[in-house]
């Protein structure tokens, strides 16, 4: 019987020694997907049939000795913004609702050539924008550890999936934080790579400059390996970086002593929730016993980081998202001439945040105001770089929350969106900047019982350091081999 909180890693071995089965491992996290699913809502377009099939091919190639992986065999699930082809892919968007894309996103064809069968794609935050998962055009998913409560966003089918065990792993994109604030809210492990390190190439565009294909896992040693087997340069992406991609396992196990570690200033005020203040000064004293020298540092210019992001996010989308007419692809409203057409196709397809975002973005870019908005938002974004170049002269990591706050209720946020797009305030900034973060678990908060992450931010390209400090916390803290790292549904 195979256990569906095994870590990825761990499952590898055991198909390697002949413990267990590609199949059997497979059959086995689609069944818990299946108890899971009438509480969490994680999945738009199950693939299960399909993941069976390839679990038995990979089986076959290692009776012949000719495994493409180390992993060929672990199956995991895509947020719906990755393209698939021959499975629907929606960005969470009635207006792209049936659409059947002819070809595989690059993440997707990796996976794919690596040997993982595919459970399914997953809900989402239409077009990846929302911090809660409610912005779904297909319902949203809900977080394990209370079905009353978001998973957070916009990666929600993801987070909820893998934390309820139903997937030993999956992929998000995070743009703002949609990968990392879902993590934390799950009590799972997200991974923000540095901008450019996975390829972009058929994930369906939010904001291009922002946007990051994103591993979840239960582990940072899976998060590790499930990122390296997709990274690299693609041609077929332009800001793919065309540099050789380190091994992020080696010397994973290094430990910590002597690592510098910055806190953040001005994340050291009122605005986290006096549990989760409570976990992450804890986990600081954690890092400190395992050697590490925390120090406080300045990031001045985070404190409109905010500010910026909601300028620059939306001003892409606003561009990106005007492809979608009913001309060409997707959803068409029935209509006597083009132009009633497309405004129709638009008013009935789109969800209320993304028209939000929408006129955000085409008023910051008018204009008559492009200067005052997004080019001073620009010059936030190049304020937010410098000081961050400026702190890694004295610390090789920053630590700070992930969230301010733990999962809060469903449609507790929906009538503010100032007060759900400040879910994100910790993770925006690293972002802007292109640099790589982790979320890792550091327990449950006592004020309500719910996990709480830590946040880890890397210089760019730096995410081996990362996921060292990463994973000497997560070893030493314990979450996942305890009772405590499972959510109770």
């Amino acid at each position: 019987m195979v256990d569906t909180w095994t870590p990825a890693a761990e499952l590898g071995h055991a198909m390697a020694s002949g413990d267990a089965s590609a199949e059997e491992i497979t059959t086995a996290f689609i069944e818990r997907g299946q108890a899971v699913e009438e509480g969490i809502h994680a999945y738009l377009a199950p693939t299960f049939e399909r993941a069976v099939d390839e679990a038995r091919a990979a089986d076959d190639r290692r009776t012949r000795g000719e495994a493409l992986s180390a992993v060929d065999g672990i199956p995991l699930a895509f947020k719906d913004v990755f393209v698939t082809k021959g499975v629907p892919s929606t960005s969470g968007s009635r207006i792209l609702d049936g659409w059947v894309p002819p070809y595989d996103a690059t993440v997707v064809a990796r996976c794919s050539e690596a040997g993982l069968p595919m459970l399914g794609k997953l809900d989402m935050d239409e077009f990846a924008m929302g911090s809660s998962g409610e912005n779904s055009g297909f319902g949203g998913a809900r977080n394990p550890w209370d079905a009353e409560r978001v998973p957070g966003g916009s990666s929600s089918g993801p987070a909820a999936l893998v934390a309820a065990g139903g997937a030993p792993w999956a992929w998000g994109t995070d743009t703002g934080g949609s990968v990392r604030q879902p993590a934390a809210l799950c009590g799972i492990v997200g991974v923000k790579p540095t901008y450019g390190l996975v390829s972009r190439y058929g994930m369906i565009a939010f904001a291009s400059s922002l946007d990051q294909a994103s591993p979840f896992a239960r582990t940072v040693e899976d998060a590790a390996m499930l990122l390296q087997l997709a990274c690299g340069h693609d041609p077929m992406d332009s800001t793919s970086i065309p540099d050789e991609v380190p091994d992020f396992l080696d010397g994973i196990d290094a430990g910590i002593e002597g690592m510098r570690i910055g806190v953040v200033k001005e994340f050291q005020g009122e605005g986290a929730q006096p549990g989760v203040r409570t976990r992450v000064d804890e986990a600081y004293k954690r890092l400190e016993k395992l050697g590490a020298k925390i120090e406080e540092i300045s990031l001045p210019s985070f404190e409109y980081g905010i500010s910026a992001y909601y300028l620059i996010a939306p001003a892409e989308a606003s561009a990106n998202l005007a492809r979608y007419d009913g001309v060409r692809y997707g959803y068409r409203a029935p209509a006597d001439d083009i132009v009633t057409m497309t405004s129709h196709t638009r008013e009935d397809g789109f969800g209320d945040e993304v028209k939000r975002r929408i006129m955000l973005g085409t008023y910051a870019l008018s204009a008559g105001y492009y200067d005052a908005y997004y080019g001073k938002a620009l010059r936030v974004r190049s304020l937010i770089i410098r000081d961050l170049e400026k702190a890694y002269e004295k610390v090789d990591l920053i630590a700070c929350p992930t969230s301010p706050t733990t999962a809060f209720k469903v449609g507790e946020r929906t009538a503010d969106p100032l007060a759900m797009y400040l879910s994100d305030i910790y993770t925006v900034p690293v972002n802007l900047a292109g640099n790589a973060g982790i979320s890792v678990p550091c327990g449950l908060s006592p004020d309500d019982g719910l996990p709480v992450g830590l946040q880890l931010i890397a210089k760019a390209l730096d995410e081996r350091t990362m996921f060292r400090a990463a994973h000497a916390f997560e070893r030493d803290f314990g979450w996942i081999s305890s009772a405590e790292g499972r959510p109770p549904l």
